[in-house]
């Protein structure tokens, strides 16, 4: 961008495209995401009009904002309820999503290309996770139950935090010649057991001061300042500052139905949530930051060659087919099959693999240069492919064969099962026309 003038009449069109995309995905179901992240590539790696490199360190701080605002507004909308009913199949599906394909892509690595076993497994921890800064805009949009909503939320979060320790942890393994898994293993418990406590004392705190802090004017972006504070803090310790971002959402979110003891017996007054005018302003927040925030994604994608190409889409072909098991197994309850086919899609890589996909490279890793270049492969076609079998399963009957596979039982789903619910309502009628007739 040549001037000043030009850059903010660009950003200006981009605001009135992102709503203008929004409403196109309301009623033809085409994501936002992927038109997005599409102007990115185009004024990025395509026409190289705008880098990464212009942006300096700004480019970071701003994906980390965008983050954190994401997962907070998104922690707000989720209810306790819905929270512990999804919270199982989420701890099983991440874990089990992200350790299928880290293991399995890095097996296809070391046949596949020059990697070495441990750089292999670097590129397997780099694409195990799932954005969740892309499946939660996403799936807000989908017609899904809220408890889906929820566990695909906390999943993706989870698989993030996954990805970047492990990744981090095989790095500097490779550099030290040794790996440790009690240390790793101590340092994922660590990573959510410490942000979580962070994430919900740290709301329960700001419920109590926001009796004050409503008096005050001009106040109402203090409540995500108060947590990018507690993000900054879990980070500098070395805990995860997206969980704790999260937690302090969930827990404002839900502060007025929480029970605490301490506040009934003690002089202080009740913990109050936030208002709806603070609740509409940062989901307008989340909105605009989204939209810059894919369109910097797109930007920060390289151009790779046929080769890297190729091994890209095989990869993203494969943690594509290993998501339908890791759901299948996870899912045990009864749900939607529109609900389980948008789970078994929902593969999309993001920013973090990014950013984790270039520290090899940058600590003189031997393949780091291959590892960088096929993740921003398998980036772009997740996405796509995700975007794409969004818009099948709203326009076309593929749910049903989702959910062929997914469901254990789905032949009861069929006539066989309405049959059965036929003969039993029909068994109840005539047993409460016996014992009618009786009394008479």
């Amino acid at each position: 961008m040549e001037t000043v003038a030009q850059v903010i009449a660009f950003v200006g069109i981009l605001v009135f495209l992102a709503h203008l995309f929004s409403s196109i995905f309301s009623r033809t179901r085409i994501p936002d995401v992927l038109l997005l992240i599409i102007i990115g590539i185009c004024v990025g790696p395509v026409l190289g009009l705008v880098s990464p490199a212009e942006f300096g360190s700004i480019g970071p701080v701003f994906t980390t904002i965008t983050l954190i605002i994401i997962l907070f507004e998104s922690g707000i909308a989720l209810k306790l309820g819905m929270l512990r009913s999804a919270l199982g199949g989420a701890m099983v599906l991440a874990p089990l999503s992200f350790f299928l394909t880290m293991f399995v892509v890095s097996g296809l690595a070391i046949w596949l290309t020059d990697l070495e076993v441990l750089p292999a497994f670097i590129l397997g921890a780099v694409v195990g996770s799932t954005s969740e800064a892309v499946v939660i805009p996403l799936v807000k949009q989908l017609k899904v139950k809220e408890e889906t909503q929820t566990l695909l939320s906390v999943e993706s979060t989870v698989n993030d935090v996954l990805s970047i320790v492990i990744t981090v942890a095989l790095v500097q393994a490779y550099t030290a010649g040794t790996f440790e898994f009690a240390s790793v293993s101590g340092k994922l418990i660590a990573s959510f057991v410490v942000a979580l406590i962070f994430g919900i004392v740290g709301a329960l705190v700001w419920s109590v001061l926001l009796n004050k802090i409503h008096i005050l004017k001009n106040a109402i972006f203090t409540t995500p300042a108060f947590v990018f504070i507690i993000y900054g803090v879990v980070e500098i310790l070395g805990f995860s500052g997206p969980i704790a971002a999260l937690a302090f959402g969930v827990t404002i979110g839900n502060i007025e139905t929480i029970r605490i003891p301490i506040f009934k017996t003690s002089t202080m007054k009740e913990p109050v949530g936030l208002n709806e005018t603070e609740k509409v302003f940062f989901s307008e927040v989340a909105f605009l930051l989204k939209t810059f925030f894919f369109i910097y994604l797109g930007i920060s994608l390289e151009l790779i060659t046929s080769w890297f190409i190729i091994l890209a889409l095989i990869f993203t072909l494969v943690a594509f087919a290993l998501r339908i098991p890791a759901v299948k197994v996870s899912i045990r309850k009864a749900i939607p099959k529109k609900d389980l086919s948008v789970m078994a899609v929902m593969v999309p890589k993001g920013l973090a693999a990014v950013v984790l996909a270039s520290i090899p490279m940058q600590q003189g890793i031997i393949g780091g240069d291959i590892i960088k270049n096929i993740t921003y492969g398998i980036i772009v076609f997740s996405i796509i492919f995700t975007s794409i079998l969004v818009l099948l399963l709203e326009k076309t009957p593929l749910p049903n064969l989702y959910a062929a596979i997914l469901t254990p039982a789905w032949p009861r789903f069929g006539k066989k099962k309405e049959e059965e619910a036929e003969v039993k309502k029909t068994v109840r009628k005539r047993i409460k026309k016996t014992e009618t007739d009786k009394n008479e």
